[in-house]
């Protein structure tokens, strides 16, 4: 049984509700929509405005198609209020094809800026500098993380970093290159963390083993990490906690993409076993665990499923996308009075082989 209180869920169900309508208005109004959604209200042959109320209703669209992400012209997803005015171009990962393309004017700071206030001080402290070992090129990490950084009084080193030249190295069997690529990844932040006064630092799992193994982490003065990219297990996040950070400095995993944002973590713990729970960043995006063989169920708590994603924002609205991932369905727990989920790995990993690479 959840420990938040009934009333607390209530609430909160009731904003998503709230947000969930003023989005669909905006989207599928002709004053302030975007075309896409307008002409496909109009081949649908119904209104969602008038039929979706609750996001119960959300289940009356049909799976998202992320081909239109990568085929259909920009111009389509510009709501008409926003016409005119620049936009930023976001790439996902590719993981599981060609990479899809998202527009965006604000959306990313709004997520970074909220998740800002969750870090904790001690570890992430006010006006530290960050480095960001990560991709750069055309993922929204590049500007994000110098975007936290900035809203937390500090500035941002980077590196360069193209995760999809790891992937292509590892999917061709040459993981000698793969390594060597990694190393001289780690080349770039020795010297860094050697010289400037750097106190956070975002990277990926496999990175910061890397890192760990050229460098004391927190005996060059890193207090807090900010983790993402890959999945992780809670065998991987306890080596990097107490091997590599020597539990000297703090570790925060993260769940995310170009698409939905940013999923913070419930803390980590060892008398937790270091289970891994992530929440969405609702009412922008939520997270529902399906049955894979008929998605417009739910699972129960505890059980294994695959992510839908919806993702309602005034730069984007995006209803039951499929993720490539399953997950364990987590209750909410401390201020996330929503769905979490857990232990994020591939879609049917046991069955597909998918190649992360280092993010």
């Amino acid at each position: 049984m959840s420990a938040i209180a009934e009333s607390a869920l209530a609430q909160a169900k009731d904003q998503l509700d709230q947000h969930l309508r003023e989005i669909i208005q905006w989207h599928f109004s002709p004053e302030t929509g975007c075309p896409y959604w307008l002409n496909w209200a109009k081949q649908a042959g119904w209104d969602p405005r008038e039929d979706v109320k609750t996001y119960e209703d959300v289940v009356k669209f049909p799976h998202f198609d992320d081909e239109t992400l990568r085929n259909e012209p920009h111009e389509v997803w510009i709501p008409k209020q926003y016409e005119g005015k620049p936009y930023k171009i976001f790439e996902t990962g590719g993981t599981t094809g060609l990479p899809k393309q998202r527009i965006s004017w604000h959306d990313h700071e709004y997520d970074y800026t909220e998740f800002a206030e969750t870090l904790d001080p001690e570890f992430f402290p006010r006006g530290g500098n960050w480095l960001m070992m990560g991709p750069t090129g055309p993922r929204r990490l590049r500007l994000t993380i110098e975007h936290l950084a900035n809203v937390m009084g500090g500035s941002c080193y980077h590196l360069d970093l193209d995760p999809r030249w790891v992937k292509k190295l590892i999917g061709n069997g040459q993981g000698d290159q793969a390594k060597a690529y990694m190393e001289h990844i780690v080349d770039q932040a020795a010297p860094i963390l050697k010289h400037r006064n750097v106190s956070c630092l975002f990277t990926t799992p496999k990175l910061l083993e890397a890192l760990g193994e050229k460098v004391d982490v927190p005996g060059v003065g890193i207090k807090g990490v900010f983790l993402g990219g890959t999945s992780m297990t809670p065998q991987v996040v306890r080596f990097l906690a107490e091997e590599i950070l020597e539990e000297k400095a703090q570790l925060v995993p993260t769940y995310g993409n170009t698409l939905m944002g940013l999923a913070c973590s419930k803390p980590l713990s060892a008398e937790d076993d270091y289970a891994l729970t992530y929440y969405a960043p609702q009412p922008r995006a939520v997270l529902r665990v399906v049955d894979p063989d008929d998605t417009v169920k739910t699972v129960e708590y505890g059980e294994w499923g695959r992510v839908e994603l919806t993702t309602i924002t005034k730069e984007l609205f995006m209803p039951r996308f499929l993720e490539r991932d399953e997950v364990i369905r987590r209750e909410p727990w401390g201020r996330f009075a929503w769905d979490g989920v857990g232990e994020v790995r591939p879609f049917r990993a046991s069955e597909n082989k998918v190649v992360e690479g280092v993010y």
